[in-house]
Formats: structure tokens, sequence, C-alpha cells
């Protein structure tokens, strides 16, 4: 298990498949580091080289920043709810899986969805996020790279009821286990997991078929519950 206090390492093929580019073009980015500042590696596995993901991630986000700031978003009714894919494009992001990719590794950083719809069977449930276009055009005007977020609060979508007496063995995803756990809200709750600091979740119990999302019994995640600090 990574300590809380290592930084998350990722290699060229990581990177690239997180930004949409090819490892060569991650390269590229390393050899020109002198004039587009792109981070130093911090290690090696094998010949693989290795970056700080954090340190990469904000790279990419603040040269995003500077490139989105000429783009227009379409115009839609500001109630209108996009999901992540539709929000990417609609934001301006060359790859449809941005705003997932933001979501999934970095908490707090975009906004809550308005919307979290649980979807699929029980065999294969799944959860899509819904953004309203106002929410995006908010975050578009306050992101990191055009000043302060100032006053900009918006409150999680509420966790649901969860009973701690039902089927031990029955699976469940993460709003379900963050509402277990006690946490206030889905990104705390990940934001947790990542940092390890919930080592009994650290391996998922089932995937789901269609979208590889982790899924744990009641029975685990009680015990995860009884082992955790008072704290939240």
């Amino acid at each position: 298990m990574t300590s809380r206090h290592e930084p998350r390492l990722a290699d060229a093929a990581e990177i690239a498949a997180e930004q949409g580019l090819s490892p060569t073009r991650i390269s590229m980015l390393y050899n020109e580091r002198a004039e587009n500042g792109f981070p130093e590696i911090v290690g090696k596995r094998g010949r693989a080289r290795l970056w700080n993901h954090v340190e990469v991630t904000e790279w990419f986000a603040h040269r995003q920043v500077a490139r989105l700031r000429q783009h227009k978003p379409p115009k839609h009714d500001p109630e209108e709810l996009l999901n992540a894919a539709q929000a990417s494009r609609f934001l301006g992001y060359k790859s449809p899986n941005q705003v997932t990719t933001y979501v999934r590794n970095h908490p707090g950083y975009f906004p809550e969805p308005d919307v979290v719809e649980e979807l699929g069977t029980a065999e294969n449930p799944y959860r899509r996020q819904l953004w309203k276009v106002q929410t995006l055009l908010d975050w578009m005007a306050t992101r990191p790279g055009r000043g302060k977020r100032a006053g900009v609060k918006r409150a999680a979508p509420a966790l649901p009821d969860v009973p701690v007496d039902g089927d031990p063995n029955e699976l469940l995803g993460a709003t379900q286990a963050a509402a277990l756990l006690g946490f206030k809200s889905l990104n705390s709750f990940s934001s947790s997991l990542a940092q390890g600091n919930l080592p009994l979740l650290e391996t998922p119990d089932a995937l789901t078929a269609k979208r590889g999302r982790r899924r744990w019994t009641r029975q685990r995640i009680l015990e995860q519950a009884a082992q955790r600090s008072p704290r939240r």
C-alpha cells in the first residue's frame, strides 16, 4: 500500500492515456521542458521514466486553461444537464474523458455534479453524473488560472440512505460506501480512498462489466467503518 505521504507516480503511458496523447508526445514535452516548464522526472520503473502525477496533471491543467481562454462554449439552456463527455466538449477539451479524469483523480478541483443517477441492474449497476450548463459556465469563469474562485461554494449531492443491516454480501457502489462510512460527499470518500486511508477497500470485491466501476460487499464496508478514526 502506498503511504499517504508518498506522491503517486505515473509513467509516460499512464499520462498519455489520461491526456489523450501518445507516450511519444509526453516524451517530446519532457525533452522541451526548458521551454515549456514540463515537470522533471522523479524516478524510474525499469526503463520507464516516472513523474509526480499531481505535478504533471497541474501542468496540463494550466496549459489547457491558457489554450481555452479563447474558447466560447456553444449556447445551451443554463438548466440543461450534460454528462461527462458532453461537459468535456462544452468546455472545449480535446479529450472527451477530461472531465472524468478531473473527477476521478482530483477531488475538489471540478464542481460536484448536479445530478447523480444510479443506473443499471443489481448485477451490473453504474452511476451517471450530470452537470448543469450554468454550473460549467460558473466553473469556467473561476477555474484556476482565471483568478480566485471567490465565493464559489456548491453543496454536494446528498448521499443515499443505506441501511446497515442489509444483506452483508450485497455489492454496493462508491456513493453507498461513502454513506455507510459517514462521509459528507462522494469526493471526500474518493479522496480518502486514493490517499490510502481505507485499506480494506483498496481491492474491490467486484467490477461492473460495462464501465469497471468498483463494488464492495456491505460486510467489507462495515468492517472498514469499524476501523476508521472517529474523525470525518
